[in-house]
């Protein structure tokens, strides 16, 4: 099968022929018509995500959608035909979804939403399944509570905003000027946080008490705005990008509480990857229902052209999440 490889840190991104799996016990087989790029898989192949623990050569790519080809024994139930989605490999000693098949283990995967096309799909797991672990897992969101995402209209943001919405919450996001229409289309409140203080946004939307939930998608400095913008004694920080060096007198001040999630620990560990399918699965009911859809940039790359896609992913440049075309 053709599959990108890296062979060096930093070295572009090569397309080799390579052995096709085959699907072992609890794993499926899955033909890939779409894979989805994100800021971390341009990180991997940059050399700059120790944590992903990625030891070239290797195929990269986290998030897939395509068909079961063959399913092992255990396979959770699916069978050949079916369409799948997730968030199944490129880190650790997982193949990635830049190649045409996968042999993917079957609790990563759930039955693609039918509402949305195999691009869509495989833009949407890396996403959901931040969003899902920090707001719903960690921070238990619920209607009533207003929500504060950062990066409302970022490629994990955007996602969180229609998740927290969905749920019943009260939802504000910032962005720069350009992201602001973005985000009222989501249907949340926009706040150009290059125009007004948090301690202006705090006390306009929240009479000064802050919000019950501040979702972190962009780290560093906006952490810190984070701790100084959430709820006093209830509010809850959640952040997958808490990596920095950070004073928690704001949020101590406040008594108020942090969680970090880190996505990949299931994939790396093999801990908890039941629950990465149960949330996909949540995922997609709500995109059949059209509570989510994802936003994807409408250029097209295959493999040939995957540095392409990095090269737009890396710059920022991208409106919506950049989709690799395997199949098609």
């Amino acid at each position: 099968m053709r599959a990108v490889i890296l062979r060096e840190f930093g070295a572009p991104l090569r397309v080799e022929e390579i052995d096709q799996p085959a699907a072992g016990a609890g794993q499926v087989l899955v033909r890939i018509v779409a894979s989805g790029v994100n800021p971390l898989d341009t990180k991997i192949q940059a050399g700059k995500a120790p944590h992903a623990r990625v030891r070239p050569p290797a195929v990269l790519g986290l998030d897939l959608a395509g068909v079961v080809v063959a399913a092992g024994a255990d396979g959770a139930g699916f069978e050949p035909g079916d369409e799948v989605y997730g968030l199944t490999g490129g880190v650790g000693d997982l193949q990635g979804s830049l190649a045409e098949y996968a042999a993917v283990d079957a609790r990563l995967l759930a039955r693609k939403p039918r509402a949305l096309s195999m691009r869509e799909a495989a833009a949407l797991p890396l996403a959901l399944i931040t969003s899902w672990e920090g707001m719903v897992d960690r921070a238990g969101v619920r209607a009533g509570q207003k929500v504060l995402v950062h990066g409302g209209a970022g490629g994990v943001g955007h996602v969180g905003v229609q998740l927290a919405r969905s749920r019943g919450a009260e939802v504000y996001a910032t962005g720069g000027p350009s992201s602001l229409p973005v985000i009222e289309s989501l249907g949340a409140v926009p706040i150009d946080y290059r125009a007004v203080s948090v301690a202006e946004y705090v006390d306009t939307y929240t009479g000064g008490q802050g919000f019950d939930i501040v979702a972190d998608n962009v780290g560093g400095a906006t952490l810190d705005a984070s701790f100084a913008a959430v709820r006093t004694y209830h509010g809850h920080v959640v952040s997958a990008l808490g990596w920095g060096s950070h004073s928690l007198a704001p949020l101590s001040f406040r008594g108020a509480t942090y969680s970090g999630v880190l996505t990949l620990l299931p994939m790396l560990t093999g801990q908890g990857r039941q629950h990465h399918g149960e949330i996909l699965r949540e995922g997609a009911a709500l995109a059949d229902a059209g509570a989510l859809r994802p936003r994807v940039d409408p250029r097209r790359f295959t493999l040939d052209t995957v540095m392409e896609a990095h090269a737009l992913v890396a710059a920022g440049a991208a409106a919506g999440k950049v989709v690799v075309d395997i199949e098609g």
